[in-house]
This record gives structure tokens, C-alpha cells and sequence, in this order.
């Protein structure tokens, strides 16, 4: 399974890490200066929200923007309207970065999400050392215990949470864990398939939570179904890295 294999060799990538920079100096060298939960207050103020991925590469398509300026990529996001952004710092199958991030939370004023694949409480002391707004923590590669205690710990450092799930059960999860806003992924972690009604049929059943609909998005018909079907906000990416026009692409979504 591709997620396993994805989550083993990022172990590995954190073995060297921690050795490089134990977790004792770690949280010495971070600050807390705003003591807000920015992401989560996008849902006071919108409706519905555009989270727009910087992706350079993915195990199913392989390279997706030849010509990959991330940080040219985040600045047009943000001057055509979205309202996150998310960036990849899983560096195996994404060739994503930490300073990715960093570059691009120096230059944007909008929530930064920080796209990995969570196992530790290392990596959440790391996203908010590398100036993450909030986090990606998935159902399927956490125990509840442990999704609830990560939950705890990023609030306590002022991070929010974007918790992941690709079923009922998992939402179910995800709302005992204290999960403030859910996203459901349309890709299936195990082999990268896409239901692209999935999200949408879970809002059925959960009618007053925060959801996110994650993955699939082609063209604005994919965006309207989310909007018509109640969805809190869209997380897109190859949409909009594969366009030649960020700009117009991302406005006719915003516009629909």
C-alpha cells in the first residue's frame, strides 16, 4: 500500500532529524507571537473556502508542474482569492520541503497548511517552528488516542487542525478526537483511486460539522457540486497547478 510505504520512509527521514535536532531544542526554539487560530477563524468570516495546494509531484501522476516556482505559485493564490494554502513538505513522493513553507509563510499573509504525513509529536513541534498555521493529521495512520492528543497538543500551540478521513467511521473518529474541521479525502490513501461523490455523500449524513472536501477537482462543475452539496470549503491542487492561467482558473472556481 502506497501510504505505508510513504509513512515508512519518512520515519526513517525523522531517525535523522531528531538526531540532528532533539525535541528538547526543538521547543526551545519556538514562539508563540499570535495566540489566534487563524484557520479556523476563515469559517466566521466565509461560507465556503478555497484552500489552493502548491504540488510539485504525487505518486499516481508523478511530476505534475514541470516548471515549479512555489513561491510565484502561493503569491498568485493569494492575489486571486484563496484563502489558504497548502504546501507539501513531504520531501519522498512529493518533493516537497520545509523551506517550501517557510518561503512561502514569508510572503503570503493568508493561513499556511502544513501537508505531511503526521506520525509524531516531533513533526507538530516542526510545524510550528517552520511557521505553520495548521496541520494535516490523518484518521488512517493515527490511533484515536493518539489523534486526540496530537489535536490537543497543536491547539496548545496555537495550530489548527485539518483532520483527515475517507470514511464514515473516521469522521466518527475524527469528531470524538475534538476535531474542529474534517476534510474528507476523495483519494483513496491505499492505491490513489478517486470517488469523487464521497465527500459529498458523507455531508449527507453529517450535517453540522466544518467539512472539507478533499482531492478530485477537475473544473468548475467538480467545485458547484461541492458548494451545492453544503460542503464548508475545497482543498485543490493538480486543477490548478495543471492550468496555464492560476490566475482565471482559480476565480472561475471562486465565481461558480
Amino acid at each position: 500500500m502506497i501510504l505505508d510505504e510513504i509513512v515508512s520512509k519518512r520515519k526513517l527521514d525523522y531517525i535523522k532529524k531528531e538526531k540532528e535536532l532533539p525535541i528538547s531544542k526543538l521547543k526551545e526554539l519556538i514562539k508563540i507571537d499570535n495566540k489566534n487560530y487563524v484557520f479556523y477563524d476563515l469559517f466566521k468570516q466565509n461560507k465556503f473556502i478555497f484552500i489552493c495546494e502548491c504540488k510539485h509531484k504525487s505518486p499516481s501522476k508523478g511530476i505534475i508542474k514541470e516548471n515549479y516556482n512555489y513561491l510565484d505559485i502561493a503569491k498568485e493564490y493569494e492575489l486571486s482569492g484563496a484563502n489558504a494554502i497548502s504546501c507539501l513538505t513531504e520531501p519522498n513522493y512529493f518533493l516537497g520541503s520545509d523551506k517550501h513553507l517557510e518561503d512561502i509563510k514569508n510572503n503570503v499573509k493568508i493561513p499556511v497548511l502544513r501537508k505531511d504525513f503526521i506520525f509524531s509529536e516531533y513533526q507538530i513541534y516542526e510545524a510550528k517552528y517552520i511557521k505553520a498555521d495548521l496541520i494535516l493529521l490523518i484518521c488512517k495512520i493515527l490511533d484515536f488516542n493518539t489523534l486526540k492528543k496530537y489535536i490537543e497538543l497543536a491547539h496548545s500551540l496555537y495550530l489548527s487542525c485539518l483532520v483527515e478521513c475517507h470514511s464514515e467511521e473516521e469522521v466518527d473518529m475524527a469528531i470524538k478526537a475534538g476535531a474542529k474541521v474534517i476534510g474528507v479525502n476523495n483519494r483513496n490513501l491505499d492505491d490513489f483511486t478517486i470517488d469523487n461523490n464521497l465527500a459529498i455523500n458523507i455531508r449527507e449524513k453529517y450535517k453540522d460539522i466544518i467539512l472539507i472536501s478533499e482531492s478530485g477537482v477537475k473544473d468548475v462543475s467538480d467545485v458547484k457540486k461541492a458548494k451545492d452539496a453544503k460542503m464548508n470549503g475545497i482543498l485543490i491542487g493538480e486543477a490548478l497547478m495543471k492550468s496555464n492561467n492560476i490566475n482565471k482558473t482559480l476565480k472561475e472556481f471562486i465565481e461558480c
